[in-house]
C-alpha cells in the first residue's frame, strides 16, 4: 500500500528531497512517527512517501500536483495544508483568501479522483496555538479555525475522511502548555508530532484498513 502524505513544512519537517530512506526522507515530524509505527508492523506492506513543502499553501500544492501526487498514484492521500494560506497574508500579503482556498482545494480534489477514481483521502485539519510566532496578531491567526471549516465541509461534500486536530492539540495545551505541542504556536514538538501522528494512525486503522 503506498500513502503519499501532502502539505507544508508541517508534513516537510526537514526531510531529505531523496527517496533513499536512510537519508531520513520522512523528516522529523508526524510523518516518521507515523510511518515507524506502520513499517514496524509490516515493513513490506507499505510504503510511506514525503512530499512536504515547507512554505506552502493550497495554491502551491495545486502547483506540484501532478508530477509530486498524480505521476506517485498513491492508494492514500493524506493532506495538511492551510495554516500559511493565512500567515502568509498577515506577514506578507501574500495568503490565499478563504474563498479562493476553497475554490483551489475542491479542484484539487476533483482533479485528483478524475485521474485516481479509487483513491483514498484523508483531509488533516489545519490548525494553530497561540506561541512565539503567533501570540503578536493570535486574532488574526485565529483565522486558521474558519479555513478549517472549509476543510471539514469539504471532506463531508467529497465523502473524504476527515482528521480533526485542533480540539487535540488545544486540550493537550490547556494540560501543559502550547510549546510542548506546537513550539512556535504551528510547528510541531515532539510530543505535538506525536499527536498528530497518533491521532492519524487511528483514523487510517478504523476507518481505512478496517
Amino acid at each position: 500500500m503506498k500513502i503519499l502524505m501532502y502539505g507544508d513544512s508541517i508534513t516537510d519537517a526537514g526531510r531529505s528531497r531523496s527517496d533513499d530512506f536512510a537519508l531520513d526522507s520522512y523528516g522529523h515530524g508526524y510523518v516518521k512517527f507515523l510511518a515507524g509505527e506502520l513499517l514496524a508492523e509490516n515493513p513490506t506492506k507499505y510504503q510511506i512517501i514525503n512530499r512536504g513543502v515547507s512554505g506552502n499553501r493550497i495554491v502551491d500544492l495545486y502547483a506540484r500536483i501532478k508530477i509530486d501526487v498524480w505521476n506517485e498514484k498513491p492508494d492514500v492521500l493524506s493532506i495538511l495544508v492551510g495554516v500559511n494560506d493565512v500567515w502568509h497574508e498577515i506577514g506578507a500579503q501574500n495568503g490565499v483568501e478563504i474563498d479562493r482556498f476553497e475554490k483551489m482545494y475542491r479542484m484539487l480534489i476533483e482533479d485528483t479522483l478524475t485521474r485516481l477514481p479509487n483513491l483514498k483521502i484523508i483531509l488533516c485539519e489545519p490548525f494553530v496555538l497561540e506561541g512565539t510566532a503567533t501570540q503578536e496578531k493570535f486574532d488574526r491567526f485565529l483565522e486558521v479555525k474558519e479555513y478549517a471549516k472549509v476543510v471539514k465541509n469539504l471532506a463531508k461534500e467529497y465523502g473524504l475522511y476527515f482528521l480533526p486536530l485542533q480540539e487535540k492539540l488545544e486540550k493537550a495545551a490547556q494540560e501543559y502548555s502550547s510549546e510542548l505541542y506546537l513550539g512556535d504556536g504551528v510547528h510541531p514538538a515532539m510530543a505535538g508530532a506525536k499527536l498528530i501522528a497518533s491521532e492519524w494512525l487511528a483514523l487510517f486503522k478504523e476507518q481505512i484498513e478496517k
